[in-house]
């Protein structure tokens, strides 16, 4: 019974920042679904997408995963140490080092838009330009937000930063709604899109700092550079940033194959609204699961407790393939279904919609394996050895660069699949140099499982597309009537999906038993 306790524990913070990030994803398709109703997937829509690219780049190279990957261990370490005042130094010298430094970043960008940005797409030139220049900026306000959030991660507080994407979400909805109709240009209307992004980031960073005050420190205007903790961090970072950097290259590159080789008015943008409806179930489980093991595991390294470690991490991969593999079934075989439901009005017509759902369909087949990639670098993270993964990560982008170009020429769906593929090797390429690292990971465990829950996938599969034709052909395809016809499907095939998980001897099932009955206690 007390081998049980942290695992449930971890799983209990693992399913709040769960529904946490779960509302604020949901309110994210909400959003794409009030943009795609405005702009469609097809036209200038598209300069907006791959003006994303480059300042979202640099936020995840220096403002978001790769600064928490490097920030929180080292922060945990000094607090597991009882050196709390040094942290909170260290936290505020990385704080003000990071806004100097980014806001510099963002000054160079925007006076060299102009020769970055018209290279990566083959239309709208000078809208993609301006557009990168106004979201440019979100990567100093993410970069602030980062510090904060390692913070209260690291006191294992993970629902206030799941949740403050929702009033981001709600923000740039309610710019959309209000702002889109009193513009008078379609370039107007995608500026007016920026700039509420730009609004609700400002809010998102905002939000938790309220929380900040109960714990036993505080942020304060400090540069401590000398801190040899500060400079680990920084060094930590440079193997992160890379590692982080060429994952999310092969992003840029995708939309730059996109928008040269397959079709600039409509690849890049469909892409991009498969991956949103694909990172809803990325966001709720598999990142829920990595960021709450993160810490764990960081302190778990600093104590050289390995058979907790490998504990630790066995028990997420488990987790992982019993949440990811059956959605990546329902996004495959109900991709269709689903991209009508989200999308399917306004600008957003007919014909768009297989384009959209077969990326996402090819999207699917990676869905568990990247959330396997996204704890295996935490993995690595948390043993301050960063440069597996980024030694992975440079060999993924070349076989991804690959399958791009051999794939490319099948349509849209080449890039996700392409992707896809990549995110198979890499998972795998990065659970065995694990094991090997650590000596044993429970893999026949694993393996056993991942079978079991793969055939209860089947069965979710063949259940929930029966249970949609019948619905759908009874009630039509009006809003009511593919709103109980997906919902019907997803509900009774994840009915039947845990009916299999229990005949077949699926633990981890005896999770969701357990916070069930924890919701039920009085």
């Amino acid at each position: 019974m007390e081998k049980r306790r942290p695992g449930r524990r971890l799983a209990w913070s693992a399913a709040i920042f769960s529904v946490a990030t779960g509302i604020s994803r949901v309110l994210g398709l909400i959003r794409e679904m009030v943009a795609g109703y405005y702009f469609g997937s097809r036209g200038p829509i598209n300069a907006f997408t791959v003006a994303f690219q480059i300042p979202n780049l640099i936020r995840v190279l220096v403002a978001d995963a790769a600064l928490s990957g490097a920030f929180v261990p080292v922060f945990s370490e000094l607090l597991e140490k009882g050196d709390r005042a040094r942290a909170w130094r260290v936290a505020s010298t990385l704080l003000w080092l990071l806004f100097l430094g980014l806001t510099a970043v963002t000054a160079v960008f925007i006076l060299l838009a102009p020769v970055i940005m018209p290279p990566l797409t083959s239309g709208y030139d000078d809208l993609t330009v301006r557009l990168s220049q106004i979201l440019f900026p979100l990567v100093v306000l993410l970069g602030v937000s980062g510090i904060i959030v390692g913070i209260l991660n690291a006191y294992d507080e993970f629902a206030i930063p799941a949740l403050t994407p929702v009033a981001w979400n709600l923000v740039i909805i309610a710019g959309l709604v209000i702002g889109v109709p009193q513009a008078e240009t379609t370039d107007g209307e995608l500026y007016v899109y920026a700039v509420s992004i730009v609004i609700g980031t400002v809010v998102q960073v905002l939000l938790p700092i309220p929380w900040l005050r109960g714990l036993d420190g505080r942020l304060r205007v400090a540069i401590d550079w000398r801190d040899p903790a500060v400079w680990r961090v920084f060094k930590l970072m440079i193997p992160v940033t890379i590692s982080l950097g060429l994952i999310n290259l092969n992003a840029v590159i995708g939309t730059f194959v996109a928008a040269t080789y397959i079709d600039p008015t409509i690849a890049p943008n469909a892409i991009d609204k498969a991956f949103r409806i694909y990172m809803l179930p990325q966001g709720m489980f598999s990142v829920a699961v990595a960021t709450v093991l993160f810490p764990a595991l960081s302190r778990l390294s600093t104590r050289a407790d390995w058979d907790g470690f490998r504990a630790t991490v066995a028990t997420g991969l488990r987790q992982i393939a019993f949440l990811l593999v059956p959605a990546s079934v329902i996004c495959a075989v109900l991709a269709e279904p689903i991209v009508r439901l989200v999308y399917q009005r306004g600008e957003f017509t007919p014909d768009q919609t297989p384009i959209v759902a077969s990326a996402l369909a090819a999207f699917s087949l990676g869905l568990a394996f990247n959330g396997a990639m996204l704890l295996m670098n935490r993995a690595f993270f948390s043993l301050q050895a960063p440069r597996i993964p980024t030694l992975v990560a440079a060999g993924n982008l070349i076989f991804n660069a690959l399958l791009y170009v051999a794939l490319y020429r099948v349509g849209v769906w080449g890039v996700p699949l392409a992707i896809s593929i990549a995110n198979i090797a890499g998972a795998l390429a990065l659970v065995l140099l694990l094991r090997r690292r650590l000596g044993r990971l429970e893999l026949g465990h694993m393996w056993g499982a991942l079978l079991r829950i793969s055939a209860a996938s089947a069965v979710l599969g063949a259940v929930a597309y029966g249970v949609w034709w019948v619905l759908d052909d009874a009630l039509g395809r009006g809003i009511f009537g593919q709103l109980v016809s997906v919902g019907g499907g997803v509900t009774v095939g994840s009915l039947a999906y845990l009916g299999a998980c229990r005949l077949l001897g699926v633990r981890e099932i005896d999770t969701l038993l357990s916070l069930r009955a924890r919701f039920r206690r009085p």
